[in-house]
């Protein structure tokens, strides 16, 4: 088991969204949960959350919450994150990959070059930070020969969703859940992709509030910003996580498959249907 109440717990991107939502699910095993985020008071974005209201919140579900503030967009200030992490707690059992970037024009219509070149931000802070996030925290994994990294992700890596920027950097972090997977695994630490499903964040719940009638049936099987917390949960005490690994998951099967429903009792569904389903990687490596 991975998480229990003397495991350490990474989750970049956690002011808000997806990433608090992980970060309080993992609470809930008593953890010591550092979360990172940009926001250190209400206005410092344009939605609300901070990231210490994040660590507030982990100590109220029972972990032990730690607010760091970081740019993971400066190399520098993440390498310090994991440094602090070591002298500190002295362990990294689990690490979450969500910080990202999200342009304000992401979700517009039109084609990528009547946008923005900000849009690229994406790939800084999204793909890149994915990159150097694990690249610190399998250090540490691989000395103590015991660990998990979760890159969110969704079906944008394989379907059109937002443009080439925004499924670029999606599909670059599916295939960097493979291919660390493999470098991982003799070192009993597993790494995988998560698609999310249509998530309840802050930011999609004022647009179903804009138009509640227009959005009822989505609104309706969204998946809470803690589902996915819930399945990474499960999957770090899974018998089988290591078999796992390499793997880009769907969140809502995962969770079928481990038991797993959503904080309302919900079991919600996955969008392979519509949506497509994610590659599997070629397990074969060529030295």
């Amino acid at each position: 088991m991975l998480l229990k109440p003397d495991s350490v717990v990474l989750v970049t991107g956690a002011s808000r969204g997806v990433g608090k939502g992980i970060a309080l699910a993992l609470a809930e095993s008593g953890a010591t949960v550092y979360v990172t985020g940009r926001s250190q008071q209400e206005g410092d974005a344009p939605l609300p959350g901070t990231v210490f209201a994040t660590a507030e919140a982990v100590n109220e579900r029972g972990g032990k919450g730690i607010a760091v503030v970081c740019d993971h967009s400066d190399d520098a200030q993440v390498e310090k994150l994991f440094e602090r992490i070591q002298k500190e707690s002295g362990r990294l059992d689990v690490l979450v990959n969500n910080a990202t970037a999200v342009p304000d024009e992401l979700t517009q219509t039109g084609p990528f070059w009547q946008k923005s070149l900000s849009l690229l931000d994406i790939l800084d802070v999204g793909m890149r930070s994915t990159y150097v996030a694990s690249y610190y925290g399998a250090k540490i994994m691989a000395e103590q020969k015991q660990g998990l990294i979760v890159h969110t992700s969704s079906f944008g890596g394989r379907c059109y969703m937002h443009g080439p920027a925004y499924g670029g950097g999606k599909a670059a972090v599916d295939k960097f859940a493979a291919d660390m997977g493999v470098d991982l695994k003799p070192h009993n630490v597993a790494c995988i992709s998560l698609w999310l499903g249509l998530v309840l964040t802050e930011r999609t719940q004022r647009v179903f509030d804009a138009e509640p009638e227009k959005y009822a049936d989505l609104a309706a099987t969204a998946e809470s910003p803690e589902f996915g917390g819930r399945v990474i949960a499960a999957l770090a005490n899974s018998d089988d996580m290591l078999e796992r690994t390499g793997r880009i998951w769907v969140g809502a099967e995962l969770a079928e498959e481990l038991g797993v429903k959503d904080v309302n009792g919900a079991q919600p569904p996955s969008h392979r249907a519509f949506l497509g389903g994610p590659a599997i990687p070629n397990p074969a490596v060529i030295e």
